[in-house]
């Protein structure tokens, strides 16, 4: 209980996003798991409680990254590095991720088979995707010492 407040910045951060990666993926396989029932209705409000977490995630990410890459927030050379890739990496698949889920969460869509075949296909790219922001780029945000490190830094330079 009291660890959480020692945490860094970065940690809490790195903790909200992993706990909303972990409900992103539950909802996809409430989704999955509805659809799959013919419980049409029940798969898409899972899809829309989906786009808005996901929407939400992306909109928090893009904006402590804009504030690392920007000088607003200390980072380490390394993690600016890991910051850049990440984006670079994801820059093709969120336009797509986005626009899918906006389509099928208005009101007037259908989820139909070309839809679930679709969403399958980018959950799986989903799951590898988080996989790889939480192995890579969270392991090197959800440092304490920064501060310190930065210190270190500086010493050996002198």
């Amino acid at each position: 209980m009291f660890s959480s407040l020692f945490l860094s910045k970065n940690q809490r951060i790195v903790r909200k996003w992993k706990k909303e990666h972990e409900k992103i993926i539950l909802l996809a396989h409430k989704v999955v798991a509805e659809y799959s029932k013919n419980h049409r209705k029940k798969a898409k409000k899972n899809l829309i409680l989906l786009n808005n977490l996901a929407i939400d995630h992306i909109i928090s990410e893009d904006l402590k990254f804009y504030k690392f890459l920007n000088g607003e927030q200390r980072i380490l050379p390394d993690r600016k590095v890991a910051i850049e890739n990440f984006i670079d990496t994801f820059r093709d698949i969120k336009p797509e991720l986005m626009s899918f889920l906006t389509k099928y969460t208005r009101k007037d869509a259908i989820l139909d088979d070309e839809f679930f075949q679709r969403f399958n296909e980018l959950v799986e790219v989903l799951i590898e995707r988080i996989q790889y922001e939480e192995k890579n780029l969270y392991a090197l945000l959800d440092i304490s010492r920064e501060k310190e490190k930065w210190e270190e830094i500086k010493h050996n330079m002198s």
